[in-house]
């Protein structure tokens, strides 16, 4: 099956997915990133059929977010990590996989998709039923701390200690990993839609302003940061709605203000990291002494979010080279070396 699968391969386009909650990325061999969208699928109020204009998913339908008239809703199909609309999500799969692939090719693409490690099998099920109807030949699913592992070059193989701490847009995967497997891992749903979420509450609480989903994504990107920075604290203008009034209003917050709105959702980040360091075998912690751990996703690039495990756990604690794509080029690499991988996935084979 293998064999046939390898030979129809030169008539497509095989494919890593890394279906995001925030973003999803697509990794093909060979090429690398080709595409990397916003997870946003714009479509009809009260239906779940999508615009046509335009083609309305990725980053046409960000832009809508927060900004639609009455007759159209920005939907993200993916809550936590998981799928939380099937029909939307398929729609929104098979929109990337034509992208990718074209509409010449003769036979539908084998994708590895990665997925949050404490997703249930019926969330699973969701996932490869979605990827095969939007158009998939094969479908196989790889764990995200595995997939990142693997993306950001680390020497997971072999007989010693990797660990990866995957922040992403609704899920934070920590994992420590040796001989081709997970040992230790710890999945929360607290990432970086909680650090915008808490962003949009410190604006409703200290200044009675509301704002959306983007500009607190914004704020965070600008001036957030985990620990104190060196330099001067930074401002930044915030436009948005006063809750008082209703009318549009902008005020100026600091980088200060931000780091403490987001002490709770990093203080839940960092006890799953010390959790999943108190479950490893002694063996595997002492290998941590001298490997340390490697941060990936989005969440990666708050500042000083490097230092702050290192403070907590003790250990040195480094970023991962591009760590947004971390997860998309570590599908890529498993989909090449498939045969070997084989008994690590599950696929839609298995059922």
């Amino acid at each position: 099956m293998f064999e046939l699968d390898s030979l129809l391969g030169w008539f497509s386009v095989d494919m890593g997915i890394d279906l995001g909650t925030c973003n999803t990325l697509v990794c093909v061999r060979g090429e690398g990133i080709v595409l990397n969208e916003p997870s946003v699928v714009a479509v009809t109020k009260g239906t779940n059929k999508v615009l046509q204009k335009g083609n309305a998913v990725g980053w046409v339908a960000k832009e809508m977010l927060g900004k639609t008239p009455g007759s159209i809703t920005a939907i993200r199909p993916l809550k936590d990590g998981v799928i939380s609309d099937f029909e939307i999500t398929e729609a929104m799969l098979g929109y990337f996989i034509r992208k990718v692939q074209g509409r010449n090719r003769f036979f539908g693409p084998r994708v590895v998709i990665a997925i949050p490690s404490g997703i249930t099998a019926v969330e699973k099920r969701a996932v490869l039923d979605s990827a095969e109807r939007a158009g998939a030949r094969r479908v196989y699913l790889v764990e995200e701390p595995m997939a990142a592992g693997i993306g950001a070059g680390l020497p997971i193989v072999e007989a010693t200690a990797s660990m990866i701490v995957d922040i992403g847009g609704g899920t934070t995967e920590v994992a420590i990993m040796s001989l081709a497997d997970i040992a230790e891992c710890t999945s929360v749903r607290v990432a970086g839609d909680d650090m915008d979420e808490a962003i949009i509450n410190h604006m409703k609480k200290t200044y009675n302003l509301m704002i959306g989903e983007q500009t607190a994504e914004r704020i965070k990107i600008d001036i957030g940061s985990a620990a104190p920075t060196t330099g001067e604290e930074t401002t930044l203008e915030v436009r948005g709605r006063d809750m008082i009034s209703g009318l549009p209003r902008k005020t100026v917050v600091t980088s200060e203000e931000i780091r403490e709105a987001l002490q709770e959702p990093l203080s839940a980040i960092i006890n799953t990291v010390t959790r999943t360091l108190e479950r490893a075998e002694p063996e595997l912690a002492a290998d941590l002494v001298d490997n340390g751990l490697v941060l990936a996703g989005g969440g990666a690039l708050l500042r000083g979010i490097d230092v702050i495990l290192s403070n907590a756990t003790g250990l040195d604690v480094r970023i991962a080279d591009d760590p947004l794509t971390c997860v998309a080029r570590g599908t890529s690499i498993y989909l090449e070396n498939i045969e070997d991988w084989k008994s690590t996935v599950e696929s839609d084979m298995d059922d």
